[in-house]
């Protein structure tokens, strides 16, 4: 699916199309519909699912309000990843006033809202665990005077009520001229409609400096974004660096130095998402997509042959070797560990054939297996044991649409990702009638440059127009 591209990224955005997620607000009523409306506030990005503000205005003030712990509340002091997000937001959205040294003595007004209070309502807060496909990110917002409530039953709810309900919910705008921000009395309702919402980095095409990666995690927090769907290796590189398999960087990689994510890159980069609510599901996309592989891994790759001779050239992984399968369990065993997510994405688009067509050993393994001339049956024979290896691992696994197409035996908890542009509905249907979870970013890439308002078409795509379903806007 990227053998055209050339850009430095590929942006993906992508949403799992029924695992929508309802949680129960005790007496609070939820509109199954976003409540829309004009508003003399601007409008609030994303847009939650119900929202009332006031014309009511209180002044916030960097001098005198502070986020505290509810006392109530399941999350405390300890909780890292609540106070890490406290002081984070609190630069966010005071910078200015805290570098002008707004003088803290000056008497606040009446109105100020002195505090926000975070009250995480479950027994088990989750603090100190990894976002999944199943994690509660809902929750309720009041602001009121003198002290706003955000109540969420995990902290991925907290992280993003506070991120897009309070902060940049658009509710406050400056007033630098006395130092303090007006922010409208605001009660705001919030869960996600998708449970998957997620956006795609190539760094195999061209290599991404950390930077960059975090920059990028920063912008999807503050646009509810959870997941970091991490295209790491592919033909042009093997930036990955193993530490069971060192030589497959060492050798696939732009520059084995400087063109490499560490184990300790990884791991910051894993934790910088964990903080902001964003999972990290990494892609080793094979049997295709994987010259960079077979620089560092001998006989990994399939011998191309121009008539009885070996042309010098390899194509997709080879299938027929035992010690393929070999390679293959000791990779993603390792995989398993470095990534904590319960799931990897393993590719399995855009097999060439071409190649196993042409080795001689092929064609004698495909005769023996039964085969015949349909080699779509060879790359599944290779995805197949591929998919009993990464189960041994306990991980869950993602896949591109021609894996499930071609028939290939899977797990009831495989997620088939759906990209082709063409016969989108009928591949969702497909899909999901035969019960697995998709994910769908066909109508998303972003990196298919035209002409005019082209930004207009990414929200008019609707994913649950597969099912007929009525929908209001």
């Amino acid at each position: 699916m990227f053998a055209t591209l050339k850009f430095a990224a590929l942006l993906l955005a992508v949403v799992v199309c029924w695992a929508t997620q309802d949680y129960d607000y005790n007496d609070a009523e939820i509109d199954e519909e976003p409540t829309l409306g004009d508003s003399p506030y601007g409008s609030l990005w994303p847009l939650p699912q119900k929202v009332q503000i006031s014309t009511v205005v209180f002044k916030l003030s960097g001098a005198s309000f502070h986020i505290f712990d509810a006392k109530a509340s399941s999350s405390g002091a300890s909780c890292r990843l609540l106070q890490n997000a406290y002081r984070r937001y609190d630069e966010y959205i005071f910078t200015s006033s805290r570098k002008q040294g707004q003088n803290k003595s000056k008497k606040a007004l009446a109105s100020d809202m002195s505090e926000l209070q975070v009250w995480i309502t479950s027994a088990d807060s989750e603090c100190d665990s990894y976002p999944s496909v199943t994690s509660d990110e809902s929750y309720k917002l009041s602001v009121d005077s003198p002290v706003a409530v955000l109540k969420a039953p995990k902290v991925w709810g907290a992280l993003r009520g506070r991120v897009h309900g309070f902060y940049s919910t658009h509710c406050l705008y400056s007033d630098e001229e006395v130092c303090s921000r007006p922010i409208n009395r605001t009660d705001i309702h919030d869960f996600p409609r998708f449970a998957h919402r997620g956006l795609l980095l190539d760094t195999s095409r061209h290599f991404l400096p950390i930077k960059v990666i975090l920059a990028n995690l920063e912008a999807m927090a503050w646009n509810k974004f959870n997941v970091f769907h991490w295209h790491i290796v592919d033909d042009p590189s093997f930036p990955y660096l193993s530490r069971t398999f060192p030589q497959l960087s060492q050798h696939g990689a732009y520059h084995p130095y400087t063109h490499v994510y560490t184990p300790s890159d990884v791991k910051m980069i894993i934790e910088f998402a964990r903080l902001r609510g964003i999972r990290v599901v990494p892609e080793f996309d094979t049997p295709g997509h994987t010259q960079s592989w077979g620089k560092g891994q001998k006989d990994l790759l399939t011998p191309c042959y121009s008539g009885a001779s070996p042309s010098g050239s390899f194509g997709p992984v080879n299938p027929m070797l035992n010690t393929t399968y070999d390679f293959m369990s000791m990779f993603f065993k390792e995989v398993n560990t470095v990534f904590p997510d319960a799931y990897v994405h393993l590719g399995g688009d855009e097999v060439d054939f071409s190649c196993w067509k042409s080795n001689p050993d092929i064609q004698k393994f495909m005769e023996q297996q039964g085969f015949g001339m349909d080699y779509s049956k060879l790359e599944s024979f290779y995805i197949q044991r591929l998919l009993d290896i990464v189960t041994t691992t306990n991980k869950g696994y993602m896949i591109w649409q021609e894996v499930f197409d071609n028939g290939v035996k899977l797990k009831s908890d495989t997620v088939v990702h759906v990209w082709m542009g063409n016969k989108v509905e009928e591949e969702l249907q497909k899909v999901t009638e035969a019960g697995f979870t998709t994910i769908l970013s066909a109508p998303w890439y972003l990196d298919y440059i035209s002409y005019g308002q082209d930004w207009q078409k990414f929200y008019r795509a609707e994913p649950l127009i597969a099912w007929g379903m009525s929908l209001s806007f």
